[in-house]
């Protein structure tokens, strides 16, 4: 298993304001490389505190890539829905260049209605949008030259520059969080996953049906199952509960709100059941989230053998990405639980991860 931190904004501008919580996030990507991290990853989201700090993956990972020099760089997730695929395919090869070939591009169909209604897009379309778009990326990086015509995007022999540094691509990941369909969906496609335990349908449950989907589609290799959790290390147990359950259970409230347009139903048959998925999250403890493998949180003994018990029932983790300063954690209380981590917890992974 291999750590990644991730950066999943929950900020408003009275609280902390961006140029201060991008400074105290890149300073913790620093710490990366001597701490055992082999990945940075951020989201895509829009119009609200949760994750509206990161409107472009592709800006702040060109960042980071500078600041940590041997982990990869991962969007968590790229929305096709809301871009161009000419124009993030442009930049996928782009930031592949800048990190010197570290990218992992993730890809996620978004959900939050008020985002498509912003950006004038029919929520409806969400699912053909992201499998076009996923599509044609493909085809623009693998391809010098490349034609497609789309239901919503076309182009006709065209060449995206810059050419992408790995060869034929940088690895491709999907975000799969609701529905057992989106599981399947992602090992029909052929695509490494990104899952989040302990909110929709339990990706413990899921996996088989992912993998089989991936196998019966004829594939090859083996998938790779990065699963999104929080972390919080500190040598005293009850120190460690106290701070990452204010923030953990904010950031929880944090989603309730920017999903309110579930409140009173679903706003589209393709997001079936995401209103009862808001109730529950609205239910979600840090106890809930430690007993769902979703939170690593406690001493360094306490994380290793929660980390042991997360790789057990996905049947083989490859990645955990976490999320290391969540709600309004600081810098320096994140910063003590990153090291630690790194000096006690990634090592006793370390002959497993590579």
């Amino acid at each position: 298993m291999k750590f990644g931190m991730q950066f999943f904004p929950d900020m408003t501008p009275d609280r902390k304001p961006a140029q201060q919580y991008y400074d105290e996030s890149l300073r913790l990507v620093e710490l990366c490389d001597s701490c055992g991290f082999s990945h940075v990853r951020t989201v895509e989201h829009y119009f609200h505190r949760w994750g509206g700090y990161t409107p472009s993956p592709i800006v702040f990972l060109a960042a980071a890539s500078q600041r940590a020099r041997k982990a990869r760089m991962v969007t968590g997730a790229l929305i096709p829905s809301f871009n161009h695929p000419l124009k993030m395919a442009a930049e996928i090869a782009m930031l592949d260049g800048i990190s010197g070939g570290r990218l992992d591009v993730g890809f996620a169909r978004a959900f939050l209605p008020q985002e498509f209604t912003h950006f004038e897009v029919d929520i409806d379309e969400s699912v053909p949008r992201f499998e076009e778009g996923i599509m044609q990326v493909a085809l623009l990086l693998e391809n010098e030259t490349a034609t497609s015509r789309g239901r919503f995007h076309s182009f006709e022999n065209v060449t995206s520059w810059p050419r992408p540094t790995q060869k034929p691509r940088p690895p491709f990941f999907v975000a799969v969080v609701g529905t057992p369909a989106s599981f399947e969906r992602a090992g029909r496609m052929g695509h490494h996953i990104m899952a989040i335990p302990g909110v929709g349908s339990d990706p413990m449950e899921m996996m088989g049906s992912y993998r089989e989907a991936y196998r019966s589609a004829g594939h090859p290799g083996a998938p790779q199952v990065m699963m999104a959790v929080y972390m919080y290390c500190r040598d005293n147990r009850d120190d460690a509960l106290r701070i990452a359950k204010h923030g953990i259970e904010g950031h929880f409230a944090s989603i309730v709100d920017a999903m309110e347009g579930y409140r009173d139903g679903t706003a589209s048959d393709a997001y079936r059941g995401y209103d009862v998925l808001r109730r529950r999250i609205a239910e979600q403890t840090l106890e809930s989230q430690i007993e769902s493998s979703a939170a690593f949180v406690g001493t360094p003994d306490d994380i290793v053998e929660q980390l042991h018990e997360l790789d057990r029932a996905v049947g083989g983790c490859d990645h955990a990405s976490m999320q290391v300063n969540f709600h309004d954690l600081s810098y320096e209380e994140a910063a003590i639980s990153v090291r630690l981590f790194g000096e006690k917890v990634a090592p006793a992974f370390a002959s497993t991860s590579g």
